[in-house]
């Protein structure tokens, strides 16, 4: 299994996210443009991620990431969420439905698919149809 840490995101982060953030590829099922600017990055972290207490998210920055990383490290959030998170009972996930690559790895940790949301959001210009999954905490965490 992949060596995964999980941490929260600080502002001087957003150097390291430019790398993949502005990437067409990385970003192609993301609800977002590739970013243009480590200012914005900054922008984002700092008035979307730090201020809500359990926002989280995992990208892998193309093809050069391991085989079983995505998996490894949505077991390791999950099991983090209901062991830190105080009140926690359920945790989402929401996907492009042609993302085939992180709905396997979702499936692969345990969440368990509940529908699909045609026409949920534009991504990349297009009106895109989203799968949601979900993780309840009676769910038992996968090995």
């Amino acid at each position: 299994m992949e060596t995964v840490t999980l941490r929260r995101f600080e502002l001087a982060d957003a150097d390291a996210m430019m790398a993949w953030a502005s990437d067409p590829e990385v970003t192609a099922f993301m609800a977002w443009e590739p970013s243009e600017s480590v200012e914005h990055l900054r922008a984002f972290i700092g008035g979307t991620v730090l201020p809500h207490p359990w926002f989280r998210a995992i990208c892998l920055a193309g093809p050069g990431a391991s085989p079983g990383v995505a998996t490894a490290a949505l077991k390791r959030a999950l099991a983090t969420a209901f062991a830190d998170l105080p009140g926690v009972e359920r945790v989402e996930a929401l996907v492009d439905v042609d993302n085939a690559a992180s709905r396997r790895a979702l499936e692969k940790a345990g969440f368990h698919q509940e529908a699909v949301l045609r026409s949920y959001c534009v991504v990349n210009g297009r009106l895109r149809d989203m799968v949601i999954y979900s993780f309840i905490s009676t769910d038992p965490l996968v090995e």
